[in-house]
């Protein structure tokens, strides 16, 4: 079925009026419906994270660079952190924006941002004020940094974790422990991205443990360095495994990790050292990369239930991200990993959106995945991945039988006045078009699907109907 919201209606009313190529699109959806929506000021939008806190539900949004007015202070400010309260869903609330580094698209702004509260944290839940809430983010490619945001409406910068770096990107932080690994660019090493692990325990007060990488990325290495790290998501001291993604849109990598090892193993960035944390590795092919590797771990696979094995499965899903508007790169897509004997992960299934379900080449911008949630909310573990999928909206992946993923639901948003266009260039010159860019999403634990947009349509707040 279809559906149309108001912003969907207001943008259908502009078509007549636009040249055909910058028509704008209404929503479209199965099983789910949009509950609430926030323009986010206009602002390209990359990581949405979610957090409850002191009762209520925040979220907190990094985004690409770029500048815009803040209409809370009256000035144009460069993209950073946007603060939105979520606690209802239908009436998203604007707390604050906290500006980012200057520069446009990747070079700027504050993508990534993650929040541990102090009753959660391992140092200050003993010794300090519980009632606390941290962020951390990076500032554009240069830093990571510690904000106090217990006041959402007047967040105040902590400390800066490690600067002078040529990059960053989407890195993770253990709420019980406080180990956080960093995604970082340090000038020594031979890829643009890799991992910084710190203690940030006590976040005021950070300490480094390690740096980390694939072989061949440390100095001194010779030959062909490997492809640079994406981002991780540590399964916890339980499981004692983190996830490593490496590449976005070829040659990916997916590390499985020791965490314990890593952690307390010797730091300096040895071929030896490198290799010791390392439980087993999946290499892709040249066309497709890892840009989030999710665990889903201890899965009940009805259909091997009677086996010796019981049926249970470790499970990664492993998504790429594409690059490039309409379709002019091979197809990024969900790869489902098996990963039970962890020392040879294989891939076991694939899943994409049809393209000729609504055309999306030749709809405008990019066509393929992105990312997925990267959290098992209980409502949703072991049974529903959520995967952003640039033009084509949020999908709803059901892998109850990894071995079948089925699509189980979509919503793709209505672009608005706000929607910033996407071209390419042909023979022929440029050309552009108006497209919704569902850049990457998050799950709370009460269920609701938050994704924003890469192309300024802003945050939309998405219940699914399972």
């Amino acid at each position: 079925m279809s559906i149309r919201c108001g912003a969907a209606a207001a943008a259908a009313a502009l078509v007549l009026a636009m040249p055909a190529a910058l028509a704008q699109h209404g929503a479209s959806a199965q099983s789910m419906a949009l509950l609430g929506h926030h323009d986010l000021q206009g602002r390209s939008s990359y990581q949405p994270t979610i957090k409850e806190s002191r009762g209520r539900w925040i979220a907190y949004i990094g985004h690409h660079g770029g500048k815009t007015l803040n209409a809370l202070t009256g000035r144009e400010e460069d993209n950073g952190t946007s603060i939105v309260d979520v606690t209802d869903p239908r009436r998203p609330r604007y707390l604050a924006h906290i500006p980012g580094e200057p520069g446009q698209a990747e070079q700027g702004g504050a993508q990534m941002v993650r929040v541990c509260n102090g009753s959660e944290l391992p140092a200050v839940k003993n010794s300090g004020d519980r009632s606390k809430v941290y962020m951390l983010r990076n500032f554009g490619n240069r830093a990571h940094e510690v904000w106090d945001v217990t006041n959402p409406e007047k967040p105040t910068r902590i400390t800066v974790v490690v600067d002078n770096l040529r990059d960053t990107h989407k890195s993770w932080w253990e709420c019980d422990t406080g180990i956080a690994y960093l995604v970082s660019g340090l000038p020594d090493w031979r890829v643009r991205r890799m991992t910084q692990v710190y203690d940030l325990s006590d976040p005021a007060h950070p300490r480094f443990i390690r740096n980390f990488g694939l072989v061949g990325q440390q100095p001194g290495a010779s030959g062909p360095a490997p492809t640079e790290l994406h981002g991780m998501i540590s399964a916890g001291q339980q499981r004692n495994r983190v996830y490593f993604g490496y590449g976005t849109n070829k040659s990916g990598v997916l590390q499985i990790v020791d965490r314990q090892k890593l952690i307390s193993g010797p730091p300096e960035p040895t071929p030896e050292n490198l290799l010791a944390p390392q439980v087993g590795r999946f290499d892709m092919n040249a066309n497709n990369g890892a840009h989030t590797a999710l665990p889903v771990l201890g899965m009940q696979v009805a259909e091997f239930a009677k086996d010796k094995d019981g049926g249970k499965r470790d499970i990664v899903v492993v998504v790429d991200e594409s690059l490039a508007n309409e379709c002019t790169e091979p197809r990024q897509m969900v790869w489902i990993v098996d990963a039970t004997d962890e020392k040879t992960p294989v891939s076991i299934a694939t899943y994409t959106v049809p393209e000729s379900s609504g055309n999306f080449c030749s709809r405008g911008g990019r066509f393929g995945s992105h990312s997925s949630n990267e959290n098992q909310p209980p409502m949703y573990a072991g049974h529903y991945v959520f995967v952003a999928w640039f033009n084509a909206g949020v999908r709803a992946l059901d892998i109850s039988d990894p071995y079948h993923p089925k699509e189980a639901g979509y919503y793709i948003p209505a672009t608005t006045e706000k929607t910033d266009k996407r071209c390419v260039k042909d023979a022929s010159g440029e050309r552009c078009k108006v497209a919704i860019q569902t850049n990457n999403l998050d799950v709370d634990d009460r269920g609701y699907i938050y994704a924003v947009d890469r192309a300024n349509t802003g945050l939309h707040i998405i219940e699914f109907k399972h």
